[in-house]
């Protein structure tokens, strides 16, 4: 089964970097052959916070994280975590605390590295 790293940088909201990356690794996500995994560092670790209010007819960056989590796999750099103030127990389901060394390993993995 072919195994697809994202790697997200960005903030949520302000450019739609972040979104075009959650949009093709859901659609990839979908399909069975295919193994996910997204890996959020930075700013993009703010795409994990649960409970995002956004407004009607709006892209939810949350509810698009659920859906890479529910067929794949989502962790976050625990140390941007820390930097942002950002608490496990505030983070999306299914959506967990990482390290440099888990990434290192998903990378070595990967049969394609997508950064965003």
């Amino acid at each position: 089964m072919p195994r697809i790293l994202f790697i997200l940088n960005e903030a949520p909201y302000g450019s739609e970097r972040t979104y075009n990356a959650l949009r093709l690794a859901v659609t990839l996500a979908a399909q069975p052959e295919q193994r996910v995994h997204m890996f959020l560092m930075g700013d993009a670790v703010l795409s994990a916070k649960a409970g995002q209010k956004v407004p009607n007819g709006y892209y939810s960056v949350e509810t698009m994280l659920q859906k890479v989590a529910q067929h794949g796999e989502v962790a976050l750099c625990g140390t941007c975590l820390d930097a942002r103030g950002l608490r496990d127990e505030e983070l999306v389901a299914d959506c967990r605390r990482s390290t440099m060394v888990e990434l290192g390993r998903w990378t070595s993995e990967a049969d394609k590295v997508l950064v965003f």
